[in-house]
């Protein structure tokens, strides 16, 4: 028998708790490039917000089977919750390698794909606050907007950091291992772009 959900906006708080698991991950990630003594327990502390936001999606995606009336379309709140889990994920992996491979000194590319990944994330937390009362349609937009400038911010700097890294980093082993990390921030900025054209796209419908 399908179940109607008793109270909607659970899908809201589920989207809002995991939006603060990706801010808490990314300020984390942040703080572990600062501190090289403290990779392990950093990167230990992001592992366990990334387990978190697997239960909340899990539970997203376990609620919206059994929901026969939902707020928003679908497709809409299982692309939503998947791609911020994307987000999780791959700051997640960063941070692992960063730790795995015992980067003591990540240069400053790095750190600015960093700060530039949690600045998209506040930007996600903020939007998918306002997504459950879409009185400021415009505000949404215009941060939908700043999290696309942000990804093309993203990959002018990740352009010059592989042209730097190829140009003047003579170990191959250290090349190889920062190539792969300065990508996976990069993907953390795309994938932050594509919950802003979700959010931009259910502004667009329901706004």
């Amino acid at each position: 028998m399908l179940q109607i959900m008793p109270k909607e906006g659970r899908f809201f708080d589920m989207f809002r708790d995991l939006a603060s698991c990706i801010v808490q991950a990314a300020d984390e990630f942040n703080e572990l490039l600062a501190n090289p003594s403290e990779y392990e327990r950093r990167a230990s502390l992001i592992k366990d917000i990334e387990h978190r936001g697997d239960e909340i999606t899990h539970q997203t995606v376990e609620l919206l089977h059994k929901t026969f009336i939902t707020p928003l379309d679908r497709e809409d709140i299982h692309q939503l919750i998947s791609k911020m889990d994307d987000i999780l994920d791959f700051i997640e992996a960063a941070s692992q390698r960063v730790f795995l491979y015992d980067l003591q000194n990540v240069p400053d590319e790095g750190k600015e794909l960093g700060t530039l990944c949690a600045q998209s994330a506040k930007l996600i937390q903020s939007s998918v606050s306002q997504l459950d009362n879409l009185k400021n349609p415009d505000d949404l937009i215009r941060q939908c907007v700043e999290i696309n400038r942000l990804e093309n911010d993203a990959d002018v700097v990740l352009r010059g950091a592989m042209a730097k890294l190829f140009r003047e980093e003579t170990d191959v082993k250290q090349l190889i291992k920062l190539k792969e990390i300065y990508e996976m921030l990069e993907t953390v900025t795309d994938r932050c772009e594509d919950v802003a054209n979700i959010i931009e796209g259910i502004v667009l419908e329901y706004a």
